[in-house]
């Protein structure tokens, strides 16, 4: 299978442009599929708005949990995201291609009962401080909303909406299940970037997960 819905994928992300969303006119809209193309893999897939390929992710089932490698459509690595070890709390680092030093950023789950509406904050290097906190300068961007009902966003530190996961509907207003859903990108905001914060979140609020 290479591709899911190109049919009505362009009209699709025109509607989705109009309905609401924050985003420009010009932002990137890519379909995300929580499958491998490979059998016996777990992963993600993702197309634009033509139905091509443009990431993948595939995750042998019995292999790393706690390492993902983020691919374009001929395999080469992008992002790898690894689950940092002997931290509080659920913290991720992405780093870039295949390697373990230097990360670009990190992700930390936010654990707060008093304010459930956010989800994750992103922090530059393998800075773990929470940005509620006020002390932590190195926060990039924050990520707000339900990633189980396939409603969030991502902020940047002016409070502008960078990326956005929404849900897609079938052609005549069939909704899709949560498996198949829309990812959002502005320009300025890297689509690997992008895919590798999805990906994080589905580790933190999958579908073990009510959030």
């Amino acid at each position: 299978m290479t591709k899911i819905y190109p049919s009505f994928a362009t009209a699709a992300a025109e509607k989705l442009r109009s309905s609401g969303s924050e985003l420009g006119d010009s932002a990137v809209v890519l379909t995300v599929w929580t499958k491998s193309l490979l059998f016996n893999c777990n992963g993600f897939t993702v197309y634009d708005a033509k139905g091509n390929l443009v990431f993948r992710v595939d995750n042998y089932i019995a292999g790393n949990k706690g390492e993902i490698v983020l691919m374009d459509a001929s395999g080469k690595p992008l992002l790898t995201i690894r689950r940092k070890r002997l931290s509080l709390g659920d913290n991720w680092m992405v780093f870039p291609g295949e390697t373990a030093v230097n990360p670009l950023f990190s992700v930390k789950k936010h654990v707060n009962l008093l304010n459930t509406r956010y989800l994750a904050h992103v922090s530059s290097g393998s800075s773990g401080g929470s940005p509620r906190s006020g002390k932590n300068s190195s926060m990039l961007y924050e990520i707000e909303g339900s990633y189980s009902q396939r409603s969030c966003a991502v902020y940047d530190q002016k409070r502008r909406r960078v990326a956005e996961i929404r849900r897609k509907e079938a052609p005549a207003g069939a909704e899709l299940g949560g498996d198949v859903f829309r990812l959002l990108v502005e320009p300025q905001f890297d689509t690997a970037v992008a895919m590798a914060l999805v990906i994080v979140l589905d580790q933190m609020f999958g579908s073990s997960s009510r959030r």
